[in-house]
């Protein structure tokens, strides 16, 4: 074959190589961002849980992030100042020089005091307990021109509320040891054991809901061999709870009527309905609460936003429980709060994934703008209010997020 010939036909191969797509390597982003973390001391008294373990700022400080931790912030999850420290934390001293980190994370929404410590233009990665808020709450945001983010309204990315999930299901299951405790004869009730042994009938539990706090309660209660009883509004939600339990449960429809003929009954009642459209449903009333069985147990799980029992009235977990009409009232908001070591481990699951999410996306922003989980987070961003919801709740001006960010970039 001759040299010309050769030629040619490499030619004719590279012009026809040339008709189909040619691979390229994809451009990969380069411009992963240190983050700057501070991790307050909680002074909420009711509040025990922390937002990171040691574990996690260990991860986080192994991939170039800073870490101050104020000093004793661990102690009611039994976690040290020297755990923190020998996991690469910085423990600072005062409340004033942690808030002085780019990004502040904590549990408890931030008192006006600690509202002016944070540093102006950074960022607030905190419950936002609207019920329990008011308009000067996000102008003292606002005036510092904070990123707010409140972790109740993350989502992953298949719609679920990560933290809401992980402190449900804690709740849930720990409802179940409670109801337990408060029916022996020490606590006051009937003495009766919760489950089933040989040749007694078990208690009967009735669970108003169907979400995640009724079937961890559920799962719990069936495991002892309690008579489950679950009603809610929602026949789906009946009906998943139901699929997911894979046990023989008794479900309805709630009225008035089958409640209150079959509260006279119940050993157990466990209130665990959430909030639609920001409005509280009371579906026990006081009448019904008076025909209950005396020393019965009454744990409403919902009181975190106004209770679903008309009976109900917040209490502390140093005197968490009174009786009306006989019946032991269990109130406690913030029941994962009672197990704080097993609840800032759940926490800290999410936060350290988001953390380490938003250092190689480039920064809270870009992480706003390419996460839309990560977005409906958000109810304040530099000055501005921009979640419809809570404008709406406080008669309040807001801005499309959306629109902030297509301006910034």
């Amino acid at each position: 074959m001759s040299s010309k010939r050769y030629s040619s036909e490499i030619e004719a191969l590279a012009k026809e190589g040339s008709l189909y797509p040619q691979e390229s390597l994809l451009k990969t982003r380069k411009d992963r961002q240190s983050l700057f973390i501070g991790i307050p001391r909680e002074i909420q008294w009711q509040e025990n849980r922390i937002a990171l373990t040691p574990g996690a700022v260990e991860v986080l400080v192994s991939n170039g992030h800073e870490i101050w931790v104020e000093t004793e912030a661990g102690l009611k999850s039994n976690y040290s100042d020297k755990d923190f420290s020998d996991a690469g934390a910085k423990i600072v001293y005062s409340s004033k020089e942690v808030y002085q980190a780019d990004i502040v994370i904590k549990v408890e929404p931030p008192v006006f005091s600690e509202i002016n410590y944070l540093k102006p233009g950074g960022t607030l990665i905190s419950a936002i307990q609207l019920g329990n808020q008011s308009p000067e709450y996000i102008h003292a945001l606002n005036e510092r021109k904070i990123t707010a983010i409140a972790f109740e309204l993350l989502e992953n990315k298949v719609g679920e509320l990560p933290v809401v999930r992980a402190m449900s299901e804690i709740a849930g299951s720990t409802v179940t040891l409670i109801a337990a405790e408060y029916l022996s004869s020490v606590r006051g009730g009937q003495g009766i054991l919760l489950g089933e042994i040989t040749g007694v009938p078990p208690a009967k539990v009735m669970i108003l809901g169907a979400g995640t706090v009724a079937e961890y309660a559920a799962r719990a209660a069936i495991g002892l061999g309690a008579q489950i009883q679950i009603y809610d509004t929602h026949i789906y939600k009946l009906r998943r709870i139901k699929h997911v339990l894979n046990q023989q449960v008794h479900t309805a429809a709630i009225n008035s009527v089958t409640l209150t003929e079959e509260l006279k009954s119940t050993d157990v009642l466990i209130g665990a309905i959430r909030p639609e459209k920001g409005r509280n449903r009371c579906v026990v009333t006081e009448e019904m609460v008076s025909q209950m069985k005396p020393n019965s147990v009454i744990i409403d799980v919902s009181i975190d936003q106004g209770g679903c029992i008309e009976t109900s009235v917040p209490t502390t977990h140093n005197n968490p429980v009174y009786k009306r009409f006989d019946v032991i009232h269990y109130c406690v908001p913030n029941i994962p709060s009672r197990v704080a070591r097993t609840a800032t481990t759940a926490l800290s699951n999410t936060f350290t994934s988001t953390m380490l999410h938003i250092s190689e996306t480039g920064g809270i922003e870009n992480m706003i703008l390419t996460n839309q989980g990560f977005m409906k987070g958000v109810y304040t961003f530099k000055g501005s209010l921009t979640n419809a919801s809570i404008a709406q709740k406080f008669n309040l001006k807001y801005k499309d997020l959306n629109l902030l960010m297509a301006a910034r970039f």
